[in-house]
């Protein structure tokens, strides 16, 4: 199997693997209870899923009957039938974005910054600081909904990683590495607030979590980079190209 498609069977594996996912036809569908957020809420097609236009009818039922936006991140290659029936069933590409993958003998050490520190969260306060930058980082305004640390509690508390950036005695980056599948783990949620961007918090936070993520067993650590700047960040750490995924949705009725 491909790497790109190692990930893509890792995505789908962890859906199955939550409490709150539902399969719609040849679907799988991530539903986050307590989090709005689109970023949190997806579908995943089947292997070489070929849906009808039934299929993708009673899906964009299911996510609007549980008040979210009909969505789906996957590889296209992964199967190909999906994006042209989303599409004329009036779906939007939101974006093509590549993944990248990082394997320990590709890892490279960023430049240090000065006073940061990086740590596993402890406390119910590092807890919500690390939620609300990431809340913010994605769109968010205002506080975060009170299910935004649940991730980051239970990847700090099990397989997977979490960590608070703090510089200059203030929080300053957030993220996590999910729990490992078949000895892969995603990179999420990576977030640096305003004040401190354009400073190496985010290349220095990336690095310690891949390094984290590797000494606790995993293989290789993949993410999917915001747009071309960040790319650059973390192929300067040691990142690298292994696919596409596409990013769809349909805009509220």
């Amino acid at each position: 199997m491909s790497m790109a498609n190692a990930v893509q069977e890792y995505a789908r594996t962890l859906t199955l693997r939550t409490s709150t996912h539902y399969r719609v036809g040849p679907f799988t569908v991530r539903h986050n209870p307590g989090w709005e957020l689109k970023y949190a809420n997806y579908a995943i097609p089947d292997r070489d899923a070929e849906p009808t236009v039934h299929d993708v009818a009673a899906l964009i039922d299911a996510f609007r009957e549980r008040e979210r936006l009909p969505r789906l991140e996957f590889l296209p290659a992964w199967a190909p039938a999906v994006e042209p029936a989303l599409l004329a069933a009036g779906f939007t590409v939101e974006s093509r974005a590549p993944l990248l993958v990082c394997a320990r003998e590709g890892l490279r050490t960023p430049k240090p910054v000065d006073g940061l520190r990086i740590a596993v969260p402890a406390t119910d306060a590092e807890f919500i600081d690390a939620a609300r930058i990431q809340h913010h980082g994605f769109g968010g305004a205002g506080e975060p909904e009170p299910g935004t640390t649940t991730w980051l509690r239970s990847a700090a508390a099990g397989d997977g990683v979490a960590a608070l950036a703090v510089l200059d005695g203030a929080p300053a980056g957030a993220g996590g590495c999910s729990v490992p599948v078949d000895g892969l783990s995603e990179l999420v949620g990576l977030a640096v607030a305003a004040p401190f961007r354009r400073r190496g918090v985010g290349a220095a936070l990336s690095a310690w979590l891949t390094e984290r993520a590797l000494d606790q067993g995993c293989r290789a650590v993949w993410l999917e980079p915001g747009d071309a700047d960040v790319e650059r960040i973390y192929a300067g750490i040691g990142y690298r190209r292994v696919g596409e995924k596409v990013n769809i949705s349909l805009k509220p009725a």
